[in-house]
């Protein structure tokens, strides 16, 4: 069970790349890697995703903002369904990507800024979309900007996939490579159990809560099961944040340790898991 040290100790280091770094630096963060983020991570279950249109109640003409739509994973999800769209991505070679991927969606707008550079349309859009996203925003500007962009009784869709990771064996087996190689990133950052994420959730959820600025907040989240090969699995490692951080040839060293454990094992493909989720809360105009 997570303690109150523990559930302290994931938000400080959650918070350390979005403190440590500048607005211009976080813009790049995942710029090279845009190309195997878009192959990489997992996608939305659709199940959740049309359950974020069921609970906000879009209207078949809906228009919706959407924070950081990467490479446009969850974006072509609702542009799929028709919906009009505006996408801001930070990262320039994301946001190539983005407008490749959403090429077959004239009503799809991806604009190369960030949620905090973005000039304020108030009242304009009737949900506003963040897929793995929102934590990169403080939340003094997350909750506020979010809540007077919306029109009345719009609301906030935050999905949220976590990384997947293989079960508590190979974990084990994995925490001597860590402790040579890696030894900075700390275990709840490594494997990213659902209870550790479940935690994170709860801290974005608070925001919007404590605001007054929402209401009816609802969480829904699904545990997923996939497997990978170990090249896939390493690949999707080197998308996300704690691995990012470390030096080139560190994370190199890192993932050959990696690999020689699971070529050791003898696994072909590694099961992993993953927690998926959703949120969704309508804003409160007064």
């Amino acid at each position: 069970m997570m303690t109150d040290k523990d559930s302290a100790s994931v938000k400080v280091w959650c918070s350390g790349i979005k403190d440590a770094y500048t607005l211009e630096q976080r813009k790049h963060w995942y710029s090279d890697v845009a190309n195997v983020y878009d192959q990489a991570r997992p996608r939305y279950p659709k199940t959740l995703i049309h359950r974020a249109v069921e609970l906000a109640q879009l209207p078949a003409q809906a228009s919706i903002l959407e924070i950081g739509c990467g490479p446009g994973i969850a974006t072509v999800e609702f542009a799929e369904l028709g919906f009009s769209m505006v996408c801001l991505e930070p990262s320039p070679a994301a946001c190539q990507l983005a407008k490749s991927n959403c090429s077959a969606y004239p009503n799809v707008e991806i604009i190369n800024t960030t949620f905090e550079e973005w000039q304020l349309e108030p009242r304009r859009f009737n949900a506003i979309l963040a897929a793995t996203s929102m934590h990169w925003v403080s939340p003094e500007i997350r909750v506020q900007k979010s809540a007077k962009a919306l029109q009345d009784k719009g609301s906030i869709m935050m999905l949220w996939n976590t990384p997947p990771h293989p079960n508590d064996e190979i974990c084990h087996q994995f925490d001597e490579v860590y402790q040579t190689q890696a030894p900075s990133i700390p275990k709840f950052a490594r494997y990213g159990s659902i209870e550790t994420h479940e935690a994170n959730l709860k801290e974005i959820e608070h925001d919007f809560i404590n605001s007054g600025l929402f209401q009816n907040f609802l969480s829904e989240q699904l545990v997923c099961h996939t497997t990978h090969s170990i090249d896939e699995y390493l690949t999707l490692l080197s998308t996300i944040s704690p691995y990012i951080k470390l030096e080139s040839q560190q994370r190199a060293s890192l993932f050959s340790g990696l690999r020689d454990v699971l070529e050791r094992i003898s696994t072909v493909r590694l099961k992993t898991s993953y927690l998926s989720a959703l949120q969704i809360a309508q804003v409160n105009h007064g």
